[in-house]
This record gives structure tokens, sequence and C-alpha cells, in this order.
């Protein structure tokens, strides 16, 4: 990621409506989301002064606090005006926008009837997740040994921090062992997602991605769908198990963060960084810069 601790850079944060001096957006130590996890957020692109699809990750903002329990005290538009808000007052024209709502410290509990709703906003210059030779050539991609949870056990559509745990383990393993992500199986053994991306692979001409029935059917995800169709690319949102690997000659991630990043190897399995990969890093970058 680069740059100064994050605790410790200049510019402002909004926090509950107003404008904090960077170092002062501050938690007790007894606030329930660090317990508990209790909170949600968001991951925002800012491409020339402009957040891309902002108020669809407004939206499914309010969605992950719904399933969390909580309603967030702001509107769509309003939160949408605090994400501009916050880019200008940081001078910041390409970077990254993190919202994050989270239950405050009245109780300290597995019960938190009683707790105020917080919601601040953070935004930072951030030109790219990956390296750029990661994208010229390909990220390296080791299966996790975690597991998507079921449906049932976890709110799993929603953008919650406690659902992120299993993948900084994840990825952390990978990355000692000289990979750069981490695979994540569902459940039930299919293939779903990377740490913090979605995925697809080119077969016979076809992009085919997991069906987002138990992780997050990301923006990203949605919009390269339709990229890849308008470019008359059939796309098959299917099952697909680990041994689908030996049949793709392409494989690419999705992401706000990720973007659109070419993948060159997945456990023992070599892809090539071809044609319609390179097609649609184009075009999500033409699109997100319009």
């Amino acid at each position: 990621m680069g740059g100064p601790a994050y605790h410790d850079r200049d510019g402002l944060i909004w926090v509950d409506g107003h404008l904090l001096p960077w170092r002062d957006a501050r938690l007790h130590m007894l606030t329930h989301a660090l317990h508990y996890a209790s909170s949600v957020f968001e991951g925002e692109r800012a491409y020339e002064g402009n957040i891309f699809k902002l108020t669809e990750h407004t939206q499914r903002l309010h969605y992950s606090a719904s399933q969390m329990g909580f309603d967030i005290p702001w509107s769509v538009a309003q939160i949408d005006t605090a994400c501009e808000e916050i880019l200008v007052a940081n001078q910041i024209t390409d970077g990254y926008v993190r919202p994050i709502a989270w239950r405050g410290s009245e109780m300290m509990g597995v019960s938190a009837q009683e707790n105020t709703i917080h919601l601040g906003i953070a935004a930072w210059p951030w030109p790219s997740y990956f390296s750029a030779e990661a994208r010229n050539f390909g990220i390296k991609l080791k299966t996790s040994l975690w597991r998507r949870p079921s449906p049932d056990t976890a709110p799993v559509h929603a953008k919650a921090a406690g659902l992120y745990m299993i993948c900084t383990l994840s990825k952390h393993k990978a990355e000692s062992e000289g990979y750069d992500d981490a695979l994540m199986l569902d459940y039930r053994g299919r293939i779903a997602e990377a740490t913090g991306a979605n995925i697809f692979m080119l077969i016979d001409g076809k992009l085919h991605t997991p069906i987002p029935d138990c992780f997050l059917d990301g923006i990203t995800r949605r919009t390269v769908i339709e990229l890849a169709q308008a470019k008359g690319i059939d796309v098959v949102e299917r099952i697909i198990m680990p041994e689908d690997l030996s049949t793709a000659q392409e494989v690419f991630l999705t992401g706000t963060a990720a973007e659109v990043t070419p993948v060159g190897k997945i456990d023992e399995y070599e892809f090539e960084v071809g044609e319609v990969t390179r097609l649609m890093m184009e075009n999500y970058e033409s699109l997100v810069r319009m």
C-alpha cells in the first residue's frame, strides 16, 4: 500500500457529520465493533475526481447494515455527498474512498441494542492494489484452507468486517509462500472468489464465473459482465470446481481495489494474460474514466 501508517497522515476524515483532522479520528478501545465485528464498510475508487458507481456502493452499505441489524442514520444521498466532500477536502482526484459504519461503546457484550451507530469516511491516493508487474504478467494465487461460509451461518451478502477475518488469514498464508493472493473455495468445495475480488475464467471463448450465492456479487463483477456481453462475449454463471481450472485458458479477478487483474498461476495451473483479459482491462479502464 505504501506511504505513512494509516493512523499518522495529514488530511481530513468525515466522522458523524464533521470533518476531523486525520489523526483525531479515533475510537475508544471498548467500541463494540472492535470486539464483536459489528461494522460494515465499502471500498470505492475515485477517477479524475468522480467516484465510480458511488450510489450503488452507498446503497450496498445500507443493505449491509440492515443485514447486521442496524440502521445508518444518514441517507444514501447524504452519504454520497459526504464521500464527494471528503475527496474535495483532501484534494484527491484519483484515490480510494472507505466509508464504514459501526456500533459504538455504550454497551459492551454480545448484545448491543443501545449502542450508537457511527459513520466515518476516509479517502487517500491509491494507484493500484497489485504491482504493475503483477498486472502485466498475472498474479499468483494459492488455494486457501479456509472456506467461505454457508448462507445459514453468516450474513454472506453483507460487506461486513467479520467476514474478512478468514481473508486476512488466507492472504497472509499465501504471501508467506510467495503468492500474491489466495483463492477461496466455498463451504461445498466450489471455487468462490479471491480474498477481496471475484474471479472469471475464459474457457473455449466464453467467460465463466461462480454463482455468488455465498459471497458478494461485486459491483465490479456486474460491470465486467455487462462489458463482456456488450462485446459479444458469452458469460456463464455456474458451479465451478477446482478441477475446472485445468480447462481455463485465461483467468482474471475483478473488484473495486483489484479493478481487472490478470491471474498467471493458481496452484499448479498456469494461464496466459490473453486477448479477452486485456480487452476487459482496457474497457474497464475506459469506462471508469468516462
